[in-house]
């Protein structure tokens, strides 16, 4: 009976192990298929805690630990082979996720060189027009300048003094002319002609007494043989005649030491004196000269506008008083101004006065007193504007402003639109004044200096 109950014992051990083992087995394979199911898995459990109870189990039936066979995986216990495949999938994640990276920095790459190349080109395409721009507006700068040197030069060349008395050579010098291409000797018939031609000219009944006087003591000396020789005596009597009363500083106007030096300007109205004023001023300020305008002229209405006008043109300031007010008050301001702001020149345009109105000259001999007391010494000059349309008048005229102003020079306007040019020589002859400038055209050049070779040579040539 002993070793019947002995071997029960040990069969019942190996029963009781194998039927642990079958359960943990069965364990296993519904947790397997529980994650294949996507089930959530049990919490793992630590390999010591499974051999403890195998020898629990072991150690209650009289078993040795040693002889219990290993335990099958439990639930939650890494395996092996799945840390293997998860360490390959997150290798493989890492590697897509590098190659996602490296083709993303190719793309942003990419996307900076065509940006830099875009740029590039819109850079050059920028430059080129730039270029382009600049070209085109030299070229533009270029022709504005040469169109306004142009237009400078034919402003400054302005009218020829011989176009300008183009209307006086179809007048009596083409009646000269005539006489001078007449055949045969001079004899007293010719001089008979010659004397009604002077004597219809314009240029005075001493100047054509002169001139004709001289022609008769030539022939008289038998220096006259044909009319050619009379023309070449009666050119050189003129220009002897031009040139004496022209001789004391002809041409352009003088400006002395004194600053500033006062110029007056008188005339009688109508004559173009403010227009005058306006032109020397405009031609004294490109020469450099600081120009000052005193509006002396309020008794016309019109004069202060038209001198403001002129003023404005020509960038110089101007003095100007209220209409009707005192001529001599005016022309004091302008030159005490003149003084406090270190003008140049100072050029006075007075009231418009007949020659033949001894009131009026009062008034003008007044001006140049007060001018006088402004700036002792001053006017320095007194230019006499004169209308050559006017033909003797105008040496009527030049002889009374003379006597009552003492005329330094004379300017001769209208030259262009008259016929009686010879009355230049009656000036010139009768009260020995230079003519300052003769005025040929609307342009400030066509108010040209007076030289009497070049109006000889216009008049005969």
């Amino acid at each position: 009976m002993p070793v019947p109950l002995a071997l029960a014992a040990g069969d019942l051990v190996g029963i009781a192990i194998l039927v642990a083992l079958a359960a943990l087995i069965v364990a296993a394979a519904v947790r397997m298929a529980r994650r294949h199911r996507g089930r959530v898995e049990e919490p793992p459990v630590a390999q010591e805690e499974i051999e403890r109870e195998l020898e629990r189990e072991a150690g209650g039936a009289g078993a040795p630990a040693a002889s219990l066979p290993p335990p099958p995986p439990r639930p939650g216990v890494p395996q092996p082979k799945r840390a293997s495949a998860e360490a390959e999938t997150a290798a493989a994640d890492e590697e897509a996720r590098k190659k996602e990276e490296y083709r993303r920095k190719k793309e942003a790459d990419r996307a900076d060189r065509e940006r830099r190349r875009l740029e590039h080109e819109e850079e050059a395409r920028s430059a080129r027009e730039e270029e382009a721009r600049r070209i085109r507006e030299a070229e533009e700068a270029r022709l504005r300048e040469e169109e306004e040197r142009r237009a400078r030069a034919e402003a400054e060349a302005g009218r020829t003094l011989a176009a300008g008395l183009e209307k006086t050579r179809g007048g009596f010098m083409a009646r000269l002319k005539g006489l001078f291409g007449a055949r045969g000797p001079v004899d007293e018939r010719t001089l008979a002609e010659l004397e009604e031609i002077l004597f219809t000219a314009d240029i005075g009944v001493r100047t054509a007494t002169a001139l004709l006087e001289n022609a008769r003591e030539r022939m008289r000396r038998s220096e006259l043989g044909d009319p050619e020789k009379l023309k070449r005596a009666l050119r050189d009597e003129v220009a002897r005649i031009v040139s004496l009363g022209g001789s004391a500083g002809a041409g352009e106007l003088a400006i002395g030491e004194q600053r500033p030096w006062v110029v007056m300007v008188v005339g009688v109205n109508g004559s173009g004196k403010t227009t005058t004023v306006g032109k020397l001023a405009a031609k004294l300020a490109r020469r450099g000269h600081r120009v000052l305008l005193g509006a002396g002229d309020t008794f016309r209405a019109a004069a202060g506008e038209q001198l403001e006008i002129w003023a404005e043109r020509v960038g110089v300031p101007v003095v100007r008083g209220k209409d009707g007010a005192d001529p001599a008050s005016v022309c004091f301001e302008a030159v005490r101004r003149g003084i406090d702001e270190g003008s140049d020149v100072v050029i006075l345009d007075t009231a418009g006065r007949l020659h033949t109105k001894l009131p009026l000259m009062e008034e003008l001999k007044k001006v140049k007193r007060v001018v006088d007391k402004a700036l002792p010494g001053a006017p320095h000059e007194v230019l006499l504007v004169l209308d050559a349309t006017n033909g003797q008048n105008a040496i009527a005229q030049a002889r009374q402003f003379h006597e009552s102003l003492g005329v330094n020079g004379i300017v001769l306007t209208k030259l262009d639109g008259t016929a009686k040019g010879g009355v230049v020589i009656g000036i010139c002859d009768e009260l020995a004044i230079p003519v300052r400038y003769v005025g040929v055209g609307e342009k400030v050049a066509d108010l040209r200096p007076f030289a009497p070779s070049e109006f000889v040579d216009a008049l005969f040539d």
